[in-house]
C-alpha cells in the first residue's frame, strides 16, 4: 500500500502526486494496493493469487 501509514488526506495528496509525475514525465507507474477504487485508476492491473498471476485486466485509465 503505497499510503497505508499517512492520514486519509494525506494519502490523497500523495497518490495524486504519483500519478501527476506518471502523466507529466511519463515515468512508470507500478503500484501493489488492495483498494480496487486505485487501482482501477491504472492502466493495467495485474491480479496475484498464491504468488502466481491470476489475471491481467485493463484499468479504466486505459
Amino acid at each position: 500500500e503505497p499510503t497505508g501509514n499517512l492520514d486519509q488526506a494525506t494519502g490523497a495528496e500523495i497518490i495524486e502526486l504519483m500519478f501527476d509525475l506518471h502523466r507529466r514525465k511519463g515515468a512508470t507507474l507500478v503500484l501493489i494496493t488492495h483498494d480496487e477504487a486505485l487501482a482501477a485508476r491504472c492502466h493495467k492491473i495485474v491480479r496475484l493469487r498464491d504468488g502466481l498471476i491470476e489475471s491481467v485486466e485493463t484499468g479504466a485509465a486505459a
